[in-house]
């Protein structure tokens, strides 16, 4: 889990990550900013980026802000996302995350994507060696399923490391990380980041009164999305929010930490307005029967195993 995972000065992660996808894209320079102070100014610690988002300048934009204070930041980026997970692709990638970050190594390099044209062996007797070099600390893989991650892990600790993080998709509308993602990675006390908890900002309920964003503009997150109960269930969620005098947003976020195997939901935003009630999610009382309320709001994926009356 996240106790073997510190910043470089050896103070704990977050509990919430913050993803700078958005920085030098939708968040220009001086958004990006106020977002990572404020970010800081809640505690938190955990910064995560990739090579390629925003063309680069997300991780030209994340180096520049963390720079100051690297020794008490927790970097994470990804490569491979294009291009496959072989050795050279990796390599150069990395490289290139080195350039833009201006940093010689990161605390945590994922591998963005499951690679079926790639042997394991070689993506990862390639990360051992760049964990050997001391250019990355820890290896974690993204949007891989259980299973994958299961095969990977068996690789790598045939060549004496380990998978130490994974980064699934998972939000009160998209909870099928609960059904073996979850149980694997805390039986082997692997840390779990999931990204996306607002579902796209579904779960902000600005949609709902005919605001814009990814939904709107990415047919990607509209075909992700775009089914009626989970337009329904963030409905819901702002019917509950209003009730309780909060923003859909911090319930959101605070479920999706709440969640037993306790993850580390990456949150982000396009400005600080649209940050902040995520990091109130840091803060605000998300009891259990409130927990179990909102899980109410949406349905649970069945079960891996069928023989439930056996267990």
């Amino acid at each position: 889990m996240t106790e073997s995972l510190h910043t470089l000065s050896g103070a704990p992660l977050s509990r919430l990550t913050f993803g700078t996808m958005q920085f030098g894209g939708t968040a220009d320079a001086a958004a990006s900013r106020d977002m990572y102070e404020a970010a800081r100014e809640a505690g938190l610690n955990h910064f995560d980026t990739a090579v390629g988002y925003t063309d680069g300048e997300s991780e030209r934009i994340t180096g520049d802000l963390i720079g100051p204070e690297r020794e008490e930041i927790f970097l994470a980026t990804k490569v491979a996302f294009h291009g496959g997970a072989g050795r050279e692709n990796i390599r150069d990638q990395f490289d290139r995350c080195r350039r833009q970050l201006d940093q010689d190594a990161v605390d945590l390099l994922y591998l963005h994507i499951w690679d079926p044209d790639t042997e394991l062996e070689e993506s990862f007797s390639t990360l051992a060696e760049m964990q050997e070099q001391g250019l990355i600390r820890h290896i974690g893989v993204s949007n891989y399923a259980a299973w994958q991650v299961m095969k990977a892990q068996g690789i790598a600790q045939a060549l004496g490391t380990r998978i130490d993080a994974v980064q699934p998709m998972y939000s009160l509308v998209k909870r099928q990380a609960e059904v073996e993602i979850f149980p694997m990675a805390q039986d082997q006390e692997i840390a779990i980041f999931p990204y996306s908890p607002l579902g796209g900002g579904l779960l902000t309920g600005k949609y709902a009164g005919g605001g814009t964003g990814r939904l709107t503009e990415s047919d990607r997150y509209r075909q992700r999305y775009g089914v009626d109960w989970m337009h329904e269930t963030a409905t819901r969620l702002t019917r509950l929010a209003e009730e309780l005098g909060t923003s859909p947003a911090t319930l959101a976020v605070g479920w999706a930490a709440r969640h037993p195997v306790l993850p580390s939901p990456i949150i982000s935003g396009r400005n600080l307005a649209q940050l902040r009630p995520s990091l109130d999610a840091l803060t605000y009382d998300m009891t259990p029967s409130l927990y179990a309320r909102i899980s109410e709001l949406s349905p649970a994926p069945p079960p891996a195993t069928d023989r439930l009356e056996e267990r």
